[in-house]
């Protein structure tokens, strides 16, 4: 793995492990509740969730930066495509969960736009940053960058930038698991509980497992990019192999699922997508005959 790029990995273990020395355990069993708030300046207020989103991203685009550096591609093309893929990812992300939310929306449309108060999902975000990468490059006249190559590099990256934005859940007691005795059950107040399971008070702390799941998945296609890539697209459907297997499983144990009637939505399309990316995979790799692919 590049030096460099290990350096940053280790960087960006700090904040976990900060977080995790000074107090998951005395938060996990209500010693310490947390405050959403990071800031407050009255009218204008500053989540723990928002801050580290951004941070995730920012640290996410700096290593997506050096990788473009290395492969030689147009750096302001790259950026042209960071912007559009956190816009359209956003936009996408909010379009899929509302379609899965569609009786509550249309009873009140403007509620579409208050993304503030949560309801962005992954899947969407996904296929939004995708699709504008197809777009921008279809668009843009003599590109230096190839679309499976622009898919690698925000595929490479945005397990860190989940990994980060992940424990903004844990700031807003949301996106845990079903009731649980484990020995790393977190308690979860009354207010932030489904009203189903108002009774119970511990909980699987899913997102810290989708935490640490993404930070391996990112030092692992890291050092994949580096000493096994063949062609590009391997990192995407990598990405989407792992990710999506993994997140099928997280999806039966949480309890705010995306529902399409009595179907968990995100496990049927977790499923989806990691199948069809193990077929194109093994694909492209049994096709490779030497040099880098579109």
């Amino acid at each position: 793995m590049d030096n460099k790029y290990l350096k940053i990995s280790v960087l960006t273990l700090v904040p976990f492990l900060l977080i995790a020395i000074f107090s998951i355990a005395k938060v996990f069993s209500d010693e310490i509740r947390l405050n959403p708030i990071l800031l407050n300046f009255g009218v204008v207020q500053i989540t723990w969730y928002a801050f580290l989103i951004c941070i995730g991203m920012l640290l996410a685009t700096l290593i997506g930066e050096s990788r473009a550096k290395k492969e030689k591609v147009n750096i302001d093309e790259f950026y042209s495509l960071v912007i559009f893929g956190i816009i359209f990812g956003v936009i996408g992300a909010r379009l899929y969960y509302v379609l899965f939310n569609l009786d509550y929306f249309l009873a009140d449309p403007i509620h579409i736009f208050f993304i503030f108060e949560g309801g962005l999902a992954i899947h969407g975000g996904i296929l939004g940053g995708i699709l504008s990468t197809f777009v921008f490059l279809k668009v843009k006249k003599n590109s230096t960058i190839k679309f499976l190559q622009a898919t690698d590099f925000f595929t490479l990256v945005v397990p860190l930038a989940q990994a980060i934005g992940r424990w903004g859940n844990f700031f807003n007691y949301e996106a845990y698991g079903k009731p649980t005795s484990l020995p790393w059950k977190m308690y979860i107040p009354l207010e932030n509980r489904f009203f189903d399971f108002r009774n119970f008070e511990y909980y699987h702390p899913t997102f810290l497992y989708e935490s640490f799941f993404n930070l391996l998945l990112f030092i692992f296609l890291l050092w994949y990019v580096d000493n096994k890539r063949k062609s590009f697209g391997e990192i995407t459907f990598l990405y989407m192999i792992f990710y999506f297997s993994f997140r099928s499983i997280l999806e039966m144990l949480r309890l705010d699922n995306l529902m399409l009637g009595d179907y968990r939505i995100n496990v049927i399309m977790s499923i989806l997508i990691a199948i069809f990316s193990l077929f194109m995979f093994f694909k492209m790799k049994k096709s490779f005959k030497g040099g880098k692919s579109n």
